[in-house]
């Protein structure tokens, strides 16, 4: 009984992808001098020893030796599968068998049901189909890099009998979030080998539009070229924009154009204009609040130096009076700004620190006109002092002479 658990033959079961290659070995410890054998599921004799015995030239020997005989079966097919046989003929025959499992590629998948576009906030059904997979393969779903959870699969057979058709619906509602997204459908099988196969379908979503004003220049001024832009967006995106000014009857612009031009700019064009934007979506509307007024005039200042003093006794026989003016008159602004305005108050302020400034530069210039004043006079001197008094020439002369033989008397005034 030793001997004969000695000499059964060997085998192994094995598992191949449709296309591929398997082997088949048999082993046997004590042959008792007979040949190995293997024949297919139908009890056909592929090789006896080193004997081919079919010709199919799938089927090659790989090695034969009294206690191995090994071959190949290349391009697998699904009708390859089945029980095969490794026999020694002694007395008794002895055998044994090995499983080969052919594993059914599945096909690329592909998505049905999907109807472009879909609007916003509609149901998005959509099916994915494989068939051609042995064992069954498994669907799963993604939109973008998320998990979608399918509402059923379904497994048929296929008409061969051997491989089967899988199939998955999803059903999601769609935001405007989801225009351009990509839902994935991917089959899963054990086939593959540590590969993908899948397919993408991009969805296109129509949602209702928006829309926006940008003018252009950002801070126009009276007198300048001011383009207000209406910017709609949405899917499809607004092919028709109408203009209008809140309080006016009459349309001001009504066709694809979404700019609206001010060629000179001035008060009346104040106002707020508003933007309606049109798709197959729906309508949109928006506002921009243009606001062109001047600044309040600063009040003019006129400051005037008063006269200087009357001289007294040390001061100058002369004087000097200065008046001054000034006037500052800052440039006209204009604020046009989207609701609420805000720059007419920046510029009233810088209005008020020029006209400050100007005002001191002003002051200054009094107190260096009155010091001008105060250092301007008469020089007078008294070298002939004591001729005035004289009741002839020729007592003057000698009076003179007499005040500048004194050095006492002869003294300089300066005031």
């Amino acid at each position: 009984m030793g001997l004969a658990c000695e000499s059964q033959p060997t085998t192994s079961d094995e598992t191949v992808v449709a296309g591929g290659t398997v082997m088949l070995k048999c082993l046997v410890e004590d042959p008792d001098d007979s040949s190995l054998q293997w024949s297919n599921p139908a009890q056909q004799t592929l090789y006896f020893g080193e004997k081919r015995a079919l010709r199919d030239n799938r089927i090659q020997l790989e090695r034969s030796t009294p206690n191995e005989l090994t071959i190949s079966i290349s391009n697998v097919v699904l009708s390859d599968e089945g029980e095969y046989t490794c026999s020694i003929f002694t007395m008794p025959v002895r055998t044994a068998k090995a499983l080969v499992t052919v594993l059914g590629i599945p096909q690329k998948p592909q998505i049905s049901g999907y109807e472009m576009p879909i609007r916003e906030e509609e149901m998005a059904r959509l099916t994915c189909r494989s068939s051609g997979s042995k064992p069954a393969a498994k669907l799963r779903w993604k939109k973008g890099i998320k998990d979608l959870k399918d509402e059923g699969t379904d497994v048929m057979e296929d008409s061969n009998g051997k491989t089967f058709t899988v199939t998955s619906r999803v059903e999601f509602h769609v935001t405007k979030e989801d225009n351009d997204m990509e839902v994935t459908c991917t089959v899963d099988h054990e086939s593959l080998q540590n590969t993908e196969r899948s397919v993408t379908q991009k969805l296109q979503v129509y949602y209702k539009p928006t829309a926006k004003i940008e003018p252009n220049p950002q801070y126009p001024r009276e007198g300048e070229k001011l383009r207000l832009q209406c910017e709609g967006q949405g899917n499809p995106v607004p092919q028709e924009f109408l203009w209008e000014k809140e309080g006016s009857d009459t349309p001001l612009q009504m066709n694809s154009e979404s700019v609206l031009v001010f060629p000179f700019l001035n008060k009346s064009d104040s106002g707020t204009y508003v933007c309606t934007a049109t798709s197959s979506m729906g309508s949109v509307i928006a506002k921009y609040n243009l606001d062109v007024n001047d600044l309040s005039q600063l009040p003019t200042p006129h400051i005037h130096s008063t006269p200087a003093p009357p001289p007294g006794p040390s001061q100058p026989i002369t004087h000097l009076s200065m008046t001054t003016a000034s006037s500052f008159t800052p440039a006209a602004v204009q604020d046009a700004s989207p609701v609420p305005s805000s720059p007419g108050t920046y510029h009233a302020v810088i209005g008020g620190v020029v006209a400050v400034i100007v005002f001191l530069l002003l002051i200054l210039l009094i107190f260096l006109g009155h010091y001008l004043i105060r250092h301007k006079g008469t020089y007078l001197t008294h070298e002939a002092k004591g001729s005035d008094d004289a009741p002839d020439a020729d007592t003057a002369i000698i009076n003179a002479e007499g005040g500048q033989a004194s050095s006492d008397d002869k003294k300089e005034y300066f005031i």
